[in-house]
């Protein structure tokens, strides 16, 4: 009889989470300390509880070590990468002030370009492309909410114009209604002359 599978998804229960989370750390603390060992690699770990707790290990050399070498390894492709998106950016806009002169143009300088090179450029691309449209629809959203307030405004200015002038024709209709009620007074106040029977 082998082991249930466990489907991956979060642990309701409180109590049932916290002896998960114990068990799988030290699990991973334990392939990662496997790891150094086997393959004589500089291993780094660091892991956040819910709680906020900050968990670390490393082998062989101290974790900041480890940070510091990935940070100066990386340092440089991400600098390659920045200049290269800044540079995406600005084609990408002269492109659009330009039109299809300056499209044609970078069309014609990218034939010296690797084919890694054109995917990265892709990949930047696209990027760009989805930050603009989440920006739009930020944007779009920001403007299809001032304009529900413009209308809830409206809306109520539009009921206290309504209710002013519903306000005025009462008065009006009372006013008529005062005038006809006088003058029916002063017609039944008439003097009226009755026979005198004897």
């Amino acid at each position: 009889m082998g082991r249930k599978k466990l489907e991956i998804k979060r642990i309701e229960k409180n109590s049932s989470r916290q002896v998960t989370f114990c068990k799988r750390r030290n699990g991973l603390i334990e392939k990662a300390r496997q790891l150094s060992v086997l393959c004589e690699a500089s291993v780094g770990l660091l892991v956040v509880s819910a709680s906020d707790k900050l968990y670390s290990f490393s082998s062989g050399d101290r974790l900041e070590k480890i940070l510091d070498r990935y940070g100066k390894k990386h340092a440089d492709d991400l600098n390659a990468l920045n200049q290269l998106a800044a540079s995406c950016f600005n084609l990408l806009f002269v492109g659009m002030a330009h039109g299809h002169l300056n499209c044609v143009k970078l069309v014609e300088s990218i034939d010296d370009v690797s084919v890694d090179s054109l995917v990265e450029l892709e990949d930047h691309l696209e990027t760009a492309l989805s930050v603009t449209r989440a920006r739009k629809a930020e944007l779009m959203l920001k403007l299809v909410e001032s304009l529900k307030e413009k209308e809830n405004l409206l809306k109520e200015e539009n009921q206290v114009l309504a209710s002013q002038i519903e306000k005025k024709n009462l008065e009006g209709a009372e006013a008529d209604n005062i005038e006809m009620s006088s003058g029916q007074i002063s017609d039944i106040n008439l003097p009226v002359t009755l026979p005198l029977l004897n």
